[in-house]
């Protein structure tokens, strides 16, 4: 059972929420220049690519 812990920040309860470990690939020249594309120009692609853990 996936049980949610949480921590205290002033007067808010934060969750802990951690993304699964992936293993690190090799992108290449090109990859990483089509991520820093992304990550400069479409903000919400690169958003939703590290939500989904593309």
């Amino acid at each position: 059972m996936n049980e949610i812990t949480y921590h205290r920040e002033g007067d808010y309860l934060i969750p802990d929420l951690y993304l699964p470990k992936q293993p690190e690939k090799h992108i290449g020249k090109y990859g990483r220049l089509r991520l820093h594309f992304i990550k400069e120009h479409k903000k919400g692609l690169y958003t939703e690519l590290l939500i989904s853990v593309t």
